[in-house]
């Protein structure tokens, strides 16, 4: 194709000699006299000078010859040309209404226009506007493609928002069409990251199924979701699948696998691939995957193995990054070595790596954890002093030591300076504070900040949710503990013990047994065991009405272990309110299940018994103890 230029036609033409409208008009006349591919040649001489780049006519005008000369391609180019100059100055929804407009003048809106628009306003983060933009596509005739929704679910994806993605990803495998493989890799890192791990598998499966092959970034990515999950058995499964299709791991993928088996507690398993790294040939240890056995050593708090690992890394050459410090200086900081702490951080300065904010954050937690509070405030008043730029960890680290000396004023103090600096909470610091508020009752601002964290695109979690239940179901408002339970599956979480266990906890407080019982045989029927607290809890008030039938069914649908210790202590809790007679009927039940008797509980039912006077009972049980031969008392662990 031949290249137009104002110079191929002899035009020579200063820019600061003509003015707008002598532009336009240029624009036009070549297009009439010329040709419209002359009067093109001029437009992309034209905006490539500042005078002209953000003049909206000039662009209508050219696009407008364009069209009438059939070449709707050159057309569209100078519509999106418009587009990406006008949403550098934040003008992109003025220059996108103008292209649908252009539709009255003949221009043909295809997929390729609004794919376009669509991708330039995710990318600015308006990511409503790219759904309006979608919409007005179906409205104005044109059919979405693969495209369009792949863009949907990239721009929900990056903004962390996996609900969003899973709606629009489910519309698109719907309609038959197929993400590529760097867009899997994102579905699954986004939702692995944001606690989807199960959906991620889900979809890895479904476009596995119809036509899609993952490759080894896909695998690896999905194994690294698993890990992270803590579901290893089934990251290694992933892995023997993977290495069955052709695809051999590499480093990163042994990294993962490392990193998980650490974060499970297998720091043994995970040395033993470690060193298999070490002996290959082609796949060594990398900065990743020494960062991620020192970390599991560092958990596991011990800290000469991970120093160890340390020196060896560097004998082999490798550099140890920030991250690779901060490990370190997190693992010491947790023992209380902050002498080593603040030796490794100087050492990073000297080789050349500045600590920062998560290295700080390490030390500042691990001083709040162990009393040193205002040293911690002075460690980071130094780092803000160097440049440091405290962001929502370190806010939510000081918050949560306001929180827990009940300093709820101070807290929240805390949280506006974290907005006003520009620092977009997360669900965890909501969390945090949400938390602080359910201990002193202030449940009007609980659910303030609950209903805030929504409305700005977060997704509480099952703590979140967990923690308003308990504070509710404290403060004796069970219809709003009950509201809030309900929820729980708008935004994924599922319940676990503790949150049956505090909504339980709240209905025996008024005395709404049944419903008490019908949501913790719910909790079993699920698979979840109860707490000892929750079943203590629940036992005991039925055994406050002397209904010891329906204490004893409590008690009946647990684990042999379980039901044993949850006896004990409630005998011993019966014995404490001078409750001796229903106690000694929970003690036969623990002889008839064949138990060596624990000598705690029995001291306290003969004490109990004594001060009550009720030394029958005691003459039973002791006789029957006898009888069946059990002298050989045992402590129940």
């Amino acid at each position: 194709m031949r290249v137009f230029s104002p110079q191929s036609f002899n035009l020579s033409i200063d820019p600061d000699s003509i003015t707008h409208e002598q532009a336009l008009t240029i624009v036009a006349s070549l297009a009439a006299d010329a040709g419209s591919m002359v009067s093109f040649s001029f437009f992309n001489w034209a905006i490539g000078y500042s005078k002209f780049q953000h003049f909206m006519r000039l662009y209508i005008v050219c696009a407008t010859s364009l069209i009438g000369n059939g070449n709707m391609e050159r057309a569209l180019e100078v519509m999106q040309c418009m587009v990406q100059n006008f949403a550098m100055i934040g003008k992109v929804k003025e220059a996108v209404e103008i292209v649908i407009e252009m539709q009255n003048q003949g221009l043909v809106l295809n997929n390729q226009i609004f794919n376009w628009v669509i991708k330039v306003t995710s990318e600015m983060g308006l990511v409503d506007y790219a759904e309006y933009l979608f919409e007005e596509m179906c409205v104005r005739g044109v059919e979405p493609d693969s495209v369009s929704y792949r863009l949907m679910v990239i721009a929900y994806c990056k903004m962390g928002n996996v609900l969003e993605a899973d709606r629009w990803l489910s519309a698109m495998l719907e309609r038959g069409f197929v993400v590529d493989n760097a867009t899997l890799t994102l579905i699954i890192s986004k939702f692995c990251e944001n606690g989807y791990a199960t959906r991620a598998f889900w979809y890895f499966r479904k476009v596995s199924g119809i036509g899609l092959k993952p490759n080894l970034i896909n695998f690896t990515s999905m194994i690294e979701g698993l890990c992270k999950r803590g579901s290893i058995k089934q990251a290694f499964e992933m892995l023997e699948e993977m290495v069955g299709k052709g695809w051999k791991p590499n480093v990163y993928t042994h990294t993962a696998l490392i990193d998980g088996l650490c974060k499970k507690g297998w720091t043994e398993r995970a040395f033993r691939l470690f060193l298999k790294l070490v002996r290959s040939e082609n796949h060594k240890p990398n900065v990743l995957t020494y960062t991620a056995m020192i970390s599991g050593y560092c958990r596991e708090f011990k800290l000469n193995r991970a120093e160890m690992l340390l020196a060896r890394m560097k004998e082999q050459g490798l550099v140890p990054n920030t991250n690779t410090y901060t490990t370190l200086i997190d693992g010491h900081c947790k023992v209380g070595n902050f002498g080593r702490a603040y030796d490794l951080m100087s050492l990073m300065s000297k080789e050349g790596f500045s600590p920062n904010v998560c290295t700080y954050n390490a030390i500042v937690d691990g001083l709040c954890k162990k009393g040193r509070v205002q040293e911690a405030y002075n460690l980071l008043k130094n780092g803000l002093h160097n440049g440091l730029e405290a962001d929502k960890i370190t806010y939510t680290i000081l918050m949560s030591e306001h929180c827990k000396q009940a300093d709820t004023m101070q807290a929240l103090a805390l949280f506006n300076k974290m907005v006003k600096s520009g620092i977009q909470p997360d669900i965890h610091s909501y969390t945090t504070l949400i938390a602080a508020f359910c201990r002193v009752r202030r449940m009007r601002e609980t659910e303030t900040l609950f209903e805030e964290a929504v409305r700005f695109g977060l997704i509480p979690t099952k703590k979140t949710y967990t923690t308003i239940i308990g504070g509710y179901s404290r403060d004796g408002n069970l219809s709003l503990a009950l509201k809030f339970f309900h929820r729980m599956s708008d935004h994924g979480c599922v319940p676990d013990s503790i949150t049956y266990g505090a909504l339980i906890s709240g209905l025996c407080k008024e005395s709404k047994l049944d419903e008490a019982h019908a949501l913790y045989d719910a909790m079993i029927e699920k698979g979840l065991t109860p707490c000892e607290v929750t079943r203590i809890t629940l036992a005991y008030e039925y055994c406050k009405i002397d209904d010891s039938c329906s204490a004893m069914g409590v008690l009946e649908r647990l684990e042999k272990k379980h039901w044993i210790r949850t006896a004990n202590t409630l005998i011993r809790k019966l014995c404490s309110e001078k409750k001796v007679g229903m106690a000694a009927l929970f003690f036969h039940k623990l002889l008839d299940m064949d138990n060596p008797v624990d000598r705690v509980t029995l001291a306290a039912f003969m004490t109990a018994c004594y001060e009550s006077n009720m030394y029958a009972l005691v003459s039973d049980l002791s006789s029957r103890i006898h009888k069946e031969n059990r002298l050989a008392i045992k402590v129940t662990k």
